[in-house]
């Protein structure tokens, strides 16, 4: 039960305005956060139990406040916040909305959200902690708990940001979260940095994909006690990726570990290749660590890569070397086994998009000095209205396409205009030019 704030009571912020405690959501171990309102706007209210209402806590806050949120997905801290007769201190942040919802819904399977959206996260993840990084800060505590996502869409947001420093900087004695924390600070060598955030960002991948933890196999199962030594063990002292292609000591067990035997083979091999550069050189070596930057190209190309099943409408991933391999099949759908078949799909230099019936393009698709802006498409699939089986690529841009026929005729394609489908048509989008394939 709540006990630092009486629901009703007032408190002031830092801009001299009262806030006003409506209902409390939930208490950890530094503090109780509230929903309140704020000049008529509901809020979120974090109030710290006295023994972490510290000086460098509330210097901490002060910095993160002037400094401001990377990004609209982070629910920074806006101002402190006092009250006359309570002791210590809070801060007011944004409120979380409905929609979100915990990773621990996934891991629970309370929630089932499409691929697409799982890659729509994991972007938003990457790029979230890449603008983050980019500012000098440390978030130190990547985990299950401060991350929320709509399973629906994809769309993120960040909580718990007044743990975050600048890097180097760390004002308290906070670690993280087990499981998550790298392993040189299980061992007791370093303190977190953007350097542990990676690894932790990689855990944090890893489990939304897999639904399971990256360094959990044989030994984890062969663990009788699973106490402090044995998790110092496991995650610092000697750990080892479950799917090491050097390594396989470390499998998982079918029967305990059936998530990641099911998941791992579903996906494409440039996502596996980097699940294990970060949990190989990256266990080893904290410089070759997979950055943020990586992170979202890979999660941008997933997104592009998914298919769907003619059969069961299962999503499916268009996986090139796996294609290469077996003699240009595609194989089977990983749900009922029948044979798939590709789609037209769109080749932007080394990047392949697939023309699903649902497929957008966006800005990072046509210009690639463009950011990873997923809010307006620049273009979308579109049925031809008189012959449903004839589709096109519309044109949301604001610029001109120039479209060339295999023919060699050359037509301009204005905003709000089509390219029908045909193997071997061209585009040129302006900075880039595409080709049509099947």
């Amino acid at each position: 039960m709540h006990q630092l704030l009486q629901l009703n009571s007032i408190v002031q912020s830092a801009s001299g305005h009262s806030c006003t405690v409506e209902t409390f959501l939930g208490g950890g171990g530094q503090g109780e956060v509230y929903r309140a309102k704020l000049d008529n706007k509901l809020v979120a209210l974090k109030w710290y139990f006295p023994e972490q209402a510290t000086p460098a806590q509330q210097q901490n806050l002060q910095t993160l406040i002037g400094k401001g949120a990377p990004n609209l997905q982070f629910l920074w801290p806006m101002q402190l916040a006092t009250a006359p007769n309570v002791p210590g201190f809070g801060y007011i942040m944004p409120l979380r909305e409905p929609r979100y919802k915990s990773i621990v819904d996934l891991m629970k399977r309370r929630i089932d959200p499409s691929f697409r959206a799982l890659s729509t996260t994991g972007l938003q993840l990457a790029d979230a902690f890449l603008e983050l990084h980019a500012k000098g800060l440390c978030y130190r505590d990547i985990s299950f708990g401060n991350v929320f996502f709509d399973p629906d869409t994809g769309d993120i947001q960040i909580c718990d940001n007044d743990n975050v420093s600048i890097d180097g900087q760390g004002h308290s004695g906070v670690l993280g979260t087990p499981r998550f924390i790298a392993p040189e600070v299980v061992r007791g060598e370093t303190v977190p940095s953007t350097q542990t955030d990676l690894f932790s960002l990689s855990v944090l991948l890893f489990y939304l994909f897999h639904i399971h933890h990256p360094l959990e196999g044989q030994k984890e199962s062969s663990i009788k006690c699973f106490d402090l030594p044995a998790m110092t063990q496991l995650y610092g002292i000697d750990p080892i990726f479950i799917f090491d292609p050097a390594n396989d000591s470390n499998r998982p067990v079918r029967g305990i570990h059936d998530n990641a035997l099911e998941y791992w083979p579903l996906y494409p091999q440039f996502l596996r290749d980097l699940f294990i550069r970060a949990f190989t050189l990256g266990l080893r070596d904290p410089h070759e660590r997979v950055r943020e930057s990586q992170w979202r190209a890979a999660m941008a190309q997933l997104r592009d890569a998914i298919l769907y099943c003619g059969h069961c409408g299962a999503e499916n991933f268009y996986d090139g070397e796996a294609l290469r391999a077996n003699n240009g099949q595609p194989g089977v759908c990983w749900s009922c086994q029948k044979p798939l078949t590709l789609p037209f799909r769109l080749r932007l230099d080394r990047q392949i998009v697939m023309l699903n019936h649902d497929t957008h393009l966006f800005p990072h698709h046509l210009d690639p000095q463009r950011r990873y802006d997923l809010s307006q498409p620049w273009a979308s699939m579109q049925q031809h209205p008189q012959n449903p089986t004839v589709w096109g690529l519309k044109n949301l841009s604001p610029a001109k396409w120039v479209m060339t026929a295999p023919d060699g005729m050359i037509r301009d394609v204005e905003p709000g205009r089509s390219v029908s489908l045909a193997a071997g048509v061209k585009i040129n989008f302006g900075p880039v030019e595409g080709e049509i394939r099947i």
